[in-house]
């Protein structure tokens, strides 16, 4: 999805409709504005338990893997 806006003289611009939907953004939620080489990356803020709970998700299968590999 693309969407075109324009900065306002502040400084601003709105996130439309569309995308804050399809990213389940409402006022109030926090957003993470990532800088990546030329682009910008807006993403909503998670939870720093849900950060942590998909960390040890993916640590925990990668070490059952290694076991299972080694026995």
């Amino acid at each position: 999805m693309i969407v075109k806006r324009t900065i306002g003289p502040k400084g601003q611009v709105v996130i439309p409709k569309i995308v804050r939907k399809h990213l389940g953004i409402e006022p109030g939620s926090e957003v993470i504005f990532e800088v990546k080489d030329n682009e910008i990356v807006i993403k909503p803020s998670r939870p720093p338990a849900d950060i942590v709970d998909e960390y040890v998700s993916i640590i925990t299968s990668e070490l059952k893997d290694r076991v299972s590999k080694e026995t």
